[in-house]
């Protein structure tokens, strides 16, 4: 009878405990620290499919631009490994490289934007102009999105330094998040377009 009554007040003790570590727990934060980490990784998302979104417009501006500007390969070949990088870097799922490598495809639109100037047929193919404004709406959505996410991750960044809430953090092993901002110096360089080779003549696609 002494030990049933032991096991049972055992068993018992460790439920009073459990639950006083869960509120202590509670109390110290712990369920805003995770409802604020499901936020921020949620918004990070969201900034994932904007970038996938602008990615998949870039084959049809390509093959657009091609179309006028065939000679123009160095300028393709940039696009593309700027696209395979951006998409590598969503997939990886880490937020700083999401954002160098969505710079680095902006220096590679920018200088195959560019050469529509120097072919005025592209510049007013209306599939080229539909996919331009594809590509406005999705750099706004992606600001949007960038805002978004770095507004969580700071509101969750302030809340896991506020005491108690960083003892409950160091308990949990909750980090803070990195922020989408550009940490590449590369990705900031103004890109170049040479026109003073000789043009091939502007040609419609067949």
């Amino acid at each position: 009878m002494l030990r049933r009554s032991q096991r049972g007040w055992s068993a018992g003790n460790g439920v009073i405990i459990a639950l006083a570590l869960a509120a202590s727990l509670s109390g110290c934060g712990y369920n805003t620290i995770q409802t604020l980490d499901v936020q921020a990784d949620k918004a990070k998302s969201n900034v994932g499919v904007q970038l996938q979104r602008r990615a998949d417009l870039i084959p049809n501006l390509v093959n657009t631009v091609k179309g006028y500007a065939q000679h123009e390969e160095a300028v393709f070949t940039q696009v593309a490994a700027a696209r395979s990088g951006l998409l590598n870097a969503v997939q990886g799922g880490n937020i700083q490289q999401m954002a160098n490598a969505n710079d680095v495809l902006s220096q590679g639109l920018g200088r195959l934007l560019a050469v529509s100037e120097a072919y005025p047929q592209l510049k007013a193919d209306q599939g080229f102009l539909h996919l331009q404004d594809e590509l406005t709406g999705t750099e706004n959505r992606i600001a949007i999105a960038r805002k978004d996410y770095n507004d969580a991750a700071q509101e969750y960044n302030t809340y896991i330094r506020r005491f108690p809430q960083t003892v409950t953090a160091r308990m949990t092993g909750a980090k803070a998040k990195e922020f989408f901002v550009v940490t590449n110096p590369a990705a900031n360089v103004a890109p170049t377009v040479d026109f003073s080779k000789p043009q091939a003549p502007a040609k419609p696609k067949p």
